[in-house]
């Protein structure tokens, strides 16, 4: 099988190593002649692989004591819900960044429980700078960002300091750079970029914030539920929980996430030193603000993009496109892309400037 270079936005390229026991355990897990899909998640084989995930987000991330590490169903979408569910009085208001389009819907859902403030937006230019110099109301019940932009190509370098509670929309950078959690009330994040299959939501919340709001949350929508039954109330996508172990397991042999942020640095320099020397592309995030997750560029004479994406094909890139609100092209380079595959594509992008 010929060698791809997977840059797709999500889901996305995960370790080799990982899906090939991850493949293994569909047939027979633990070598008890069963599969991982058709054993009890209450049983003790899948109970340790629980408890194994939810300690190694503990230890890669340094979560503090006081916090509890939660793996749920239906996406960052439906955090976009419970969060104010859970975090916002009756009565109350919020803070919200609008930075992206998933910002953007987390504003929508929001906004069924009580007033939002936009405090800092960046829609005026197609979402390609990160808001900053903004001023967070000190009677708001919570701060929500998102600390990168997918398909904008954008990154929070800093967060801000606030006398709220602060929450964080951490889908597509998480376990890619040290990250305080203690600067944090509730961090939320599908899996599917630097994690596991699409399935599960990693939950980081402080128990002491939660049960304040005065209203009546939903069963299955309030943490506490899911706090109480160690993230098994309901049935838990068991499949997409032992694959984030597997990747977190490998993140932690590998150096853990200092590790992985110097690599990660070093694949964004790499891609972006090229489009900055190259004539034929250009950036379309301000530079400031460029995330090193998704790295989205332009090629600038059109008549060149039937020959570059042949020669990326040719040479095994993959996932390329850029989203249709931005165009261009979209390198995602999530924590296992190999430098290999950055270096293949500036080639690429090099020998099409030659051509």
């Amino acid at each position: 099988m010929s060698k791809k270079h997977n840059f797709s936005a999500g889901p996305c390229i995960l370790p080799q190593e990982v899906l090939k026991k991850a493949s293994e355990s569909i047939l027979n897990f633990n070598n008890d002649n069963l599969s991982l899909i058709e054993i009890s998640h209450r049983s003790k084989p899948f109970v340790d692989v629980m408890d194994k995930a939810i300690n190694l987000v503990k230890e890669l991330l340094e979560v503090p004591e006081g916090y509890s590490v939660l793996f749920l169903q239906g996406g960052a979408s439906l955090e976009f819900l419970m969060v104010p569910f859970n975090l916002m009085k009756e009565g109350g208001k919020a803070a919200y960044t609008n930075t992206g389009a998933w910002a953007k819907k987390a504003i929508t859902e929001s906004k069924q429980f009580g007033e939002i403030i936009v405090v800092g937006d960046s829609s005026d230019n197609n979402y390609n700078y990160i808001p900053k110099g903004y001023e967070i109301p000190a009677d708001v019940d919570y701060f929500h960002c998102t600390s990168n932009n997918t398909i904008y190509g954008t990154q929070m370098k800093e967060f801000p300091e606030v006398s709220s509670l602060i929450v964080c929309d951490m889908s597509s950078d998480i376990f890619s750079r040290k990250v305080d959690v203690s600067k944090f009330d509730l961090i939320y994040a599908g899996a599917q970029k630097n994690m596991g299959p699409a399935g599960t939501t990693l939950v980081i919340v402080k128990d002491e914030i939660l049960g304040k709001t005065g209203r009546t949350i939903p069963t299955m929508l309030d943490y506490n539920t899911h706090i109480s039954k160690d993230s098994m109330f309901n049935t838990p996508p068991v499949f997409a929980i032992y694959v984030s172990m597997l990747t977190l397991e490998w993140l932690k042999n590998h150096g853990g996430v200092e590790w992985i942020e110097e690599v990660n640095n070093r694949k964004a320099a790499m891609l972006y030193s090229e489009i900055d020397r190259n004539p034929l592309f250009e950036g379309t995030a301000e530079k400031e603000d460029r995330s090193n997750m998704n790295v989205t560029f332009l090629l600038k004479d059109s008549e060149k993009e039937e020959v570059f994406n042949q020669m990326c094909f040719s040479t095994g890139i993959n996932g390329l496109k850029g989203h249709r609100s931005v165009g261009g092209y979209r390198a995602s380079m999530y924590n296992a892309l190999p430098l290999e595959s950055v270096d293949v594509l500036v080639n690429v992008m090099k020998n099409l400037e030659n051509n």
